[in-house]
């Protein structure tokens, strides 16, 4: 009988015990699915008649699948006279059998002829949904039975990730870290690869290259923005300002496991600084539990900002989505429809307050993720853009997007009856308001005047200038006289 003798690079040596779960994650040229598949061909030859299945979130065809590799370890280890290869399968010793299989299509029914696998291999298991990961676990039951993950980690949210290195990992998971640096043949075309993104794209290599969580996808609408705020320290530990009105803004999912996430994040206008304080996602959840969320993390006076579909009823309980909040004891306002192009209108309105934005770096890393995702769909044939794709980040951009809308249009008026005064410009509960005397702007000419000046008030505002009177703003105002022709000495 002969001895297979396979090298195991040292960071991998963990992985040769016997564990129900193990998981092996990180950049690319590590030698992840290299380790793996070796593994796999080993333990069909100590384990005669073993049945294994490699498996992929969505396999449309086994080009897709690890079979092939499989295949070139089989030859490589000199035992291709122990194994058949199939089409569609491979037969190890001992009539076993390696199938690959996608789990998307599988059933809570169909995936039990699964049952009775030792092995299973989840390769590029950062793309396994929870619902695949939750129907595997219980099929693989046989004694003796592993579950393997290798995978390029994407976000912290993702199933594989929660599972292996969440809040509250599995115990007794046997998990490893492997970089290019990790594997001993690392070849030299790679390296010429990865200096080449170190250099000139630095901001994908640590995910590509070091197993490092995705920050900001290139090309992405808020990449530059978010990378200013986390130079310029605007991203770091929020206080609230007790004195001042807490906004929600929501971005409305639906009820049910296939419905749209639900986003809101948690603000503040503090002067010239948009403060975001928290951030909130979910997925099929009915709006009570948002509710409750919101009261949880003591949000529970806050201003409720919702987008024009906030007036649809819920498909579950059949009330609309605002009724639900004023009747749980929220004060809520509805944006309007912004009409066609409201996508990339919310982009700009994003991009030209981002300069004023801070956030809470611990609470709001989820919906910064998100946010550093939120991208262009293209059409590569045409080199033309299609507008923002529509994936698992467009519910947090398109939230943050309403949230700069609604501060820009956030600005109040009352009309007074009061014989010493024209008008007035001032602040309550943190919003811009202009109070306008209809005693003294009777006519036309007089009330646009009026408008102008408490309007370049406003806008000292917005600049940070605090003097009533000031040198700016006489500047501001000649300028709007001379362009509307308004007298600047009664101006």
């Amino acid at each position: 009988m002969s001895i297979l003798k396979i090298e195991t690079p040292r960071a991998f040596k963990p992985l040769l015990a016997a564990s129900r779960y193990k998981g092996a994650y990180g950049g690319r040229g590590s030698g992840k699915s290299h380790f793996f598949a070796e593994k796999l061909v080993e333990d069909c030859l100590e384990e005669k008649g073993m049945l294994a299945v490699c498996i992929r979130e969505v396999q449309k065809s086994l080009m897709q699948s690890s079979k092939r590799l499989l295949e070139a370890k089989i030859d490589a280890l000199g035992v291709g006279h122990l194994f058949k290869v199939f089409e569609r399968e491979i037969e190890t010793p001992g009539d076993g059998i390696i199938i690959f299989q996608g789990l998307a299509d599988h059933t809570a029914e169909s995936i039990k002829s699964l049952e009775g696998f030792r092995r299973a291999w989840i390769e590029e298991a950062q793309a396994l949904s929870a619902r695949s990961l939750t129907l595997l676990r219980p099929t693989i039951r046989a004694q003796g039975s592993e579950l393997w993950a290798s995978w390029n980690p994407r976000r912290k949210t993702d199933a594989v990730d929660d599972f292996f290195r969440g809040a509250q990992p599995v115990a007794g998971a046997s998990v490893i870290c492997a970089n290019w640096r990790d594997n001993p043949w690392f070849p030299a075309e790679l390296e010429a690869e990865r200096l080449l993104d170190l250099e000139r794209y630095p901001d994908r290599y640590d995910h590509i290259w070091e197993g490092g969580y995705i920050r900001a996808l290139e090309g992405a609408y808020f990449a530059r923005e978010l990378a200013a705020a986390k130079s310029e320290g605007r991203i770091g530990k929020l206080a609230r300002d007790a004195l001042l009105p807490v906004r929600a803004v929501f971005d409305l999912g639906g009820s049910g496991a296939s419905a749209d996430a639900m986003a809101i994040w948690i603000v503040q206008w503090v002067g010239q600084e948009i403060r975001v304080l928290d951030y909130i996602e979910g997925v099929g959840q009915v709006p009570s539990f948002y509710v409750g969320e919101l009261r949880a993390r003591g949000w529970g006076q806050a201003l409720c900002i919702l987008p024009h579909d906030g007036m649809n009823e819920n498909a579950i309980t059949g009330k609309r989505y605002e009724d639900h909040l004023r009747e749980a004891g929220f004060d809520v306002t509805v944006v309007k429809n912004q009409g066609k192009g409201a996508a990339m209108m919310r982009v700009e309105a994003a991009r030209r307050l981002f300069p004023q934005i801070w956030f809470d770096e611990a609470a709001t890393e989820a919906g910064r993720d998100a946010l550093g995702f939120y991208h262009e769909r293209r059409d590569e044939a045409r080199g033309v853009g299609l507008g923002p794709e529509h994936d698992w980040s467009s519910h947090a951009a398109d939230s943050f997007g309403l949230m700069c809308v609604a501060h820009a249009d956030d600005l109040g008026f009352a009309v007074v009856r009061d014989p010493n005064m024209y008008a007035d410009f001032g602040l309550e509960n943190g919003v811009p308001i202009i109070r306008v005397s209809e005693s003294k702007n009777g006519l036309t000419l007089t009330l646009l005047a009026t408008m102008a000046h408490e309007m370049c008030h406003l806008r000292q505002e917005q600049l940070g200038d605090r003097g009533h009177h000031s040198a700016s703003f006489k500047r501001m105002a000649a300028r709007v006289c001379r362009a509307h022709g308004f007298d600047l000495k009664t101006f």
